[in-house]
């Protein structure tokens, strides 16, 4: 599915998102399998978010939309457990790839990256609290609710603004998404790879565990 450039715009006035009217369309694909854990380890427009050390022997890559309630329920019940036992402990390298599903997701995304700026950690606390705040910014006022968070992290109101204005950002986050879709063949959302391994769909902590535990051992 392709969002065209009057679906977008349309939508944006539906949501209160006027300010983004001039931003490019975000492209939905359809897809199958993964190709490499190569093809999954290549940051493509954007530099990759992520937690834990470099070398460790496990790389989870996720890939998730800001308004994806699965995403919300996995960052609020799995994602800590992942944390504590494996990230925590050097384990396990976790990246975060955006993959927003609609116009509120990019511009969730969006602000995440502007307000990170290239700290991974804040980045990391920032998807959080959009994920923990999902059902305020997306069902309700969603311009007004991404500002305030915004301006909870130190941004003003021109700052805001400013981020969800900006093209080329938002086209980097497309193009990854289109490379997600088209190379990675993801199609939904969390999709997870474990060194190159896919895992679709909200997983609970144990079947994390049955995945990394044997790689640990090799």
């Amino acid at each position: 599915m392709i969002i065209t450039r009057r679906a977008f715009t349309s939508a944006l006035s539906l949501t209160g998102l006027a300010a983004l009217a001039g931003l490019s369309p975000l492209h939905l694909f359809t897809a199958a399998s993964a190709q490499s854990a190569a093809d999954v380890a290549k940051p493509v427009s954007l530099p990759d978010m992520a937690i834990g050390p470099a070398d460790a022997k496990v790389t989870i890559t996720e890939f998730a939309s800001m308004t994806c309630p699965h995403c919300a329920a996995f960052n609020a019940e799995t994602f800590p457990k992942i944390k504590a036992a494996y990230i925590d402990t050097g384990k396990v390298r976790y990246i975060f790839r955006e993959f927003p599903l609609d116009i509120k997701a990019a511009a969730g995304s969006m602000l995440a990256r502007c307000i990170a700026g290239g700290d991974a950690p804040k980045y990391f606390a920032v998807t959080d609290m959009l994920f923990r705040q999902q059902n305020d910014w997306v069902v309700k006022n969603t311009t007004e609710t991404l500002a305030r968070i915004g301006k909870q992290a130190g941004m003003s109101q021109q700052q805001v603004e400013t981020c969800l204005k900006d093209q080329a950002l938002l086209d980097k986050i497309a193009a990854d998404q289109k490379y997600a879709s088209d190379v990675l063949k993801v199609d939904s959302t969390p999709t997870f790879f474990i060194n190159g391994d896919r895992i679709k769909g909200e997983t609970s902590f144990e079947e994390f565990q049955k995945k990394i535990d044997p790689l640990l051992k090799t």
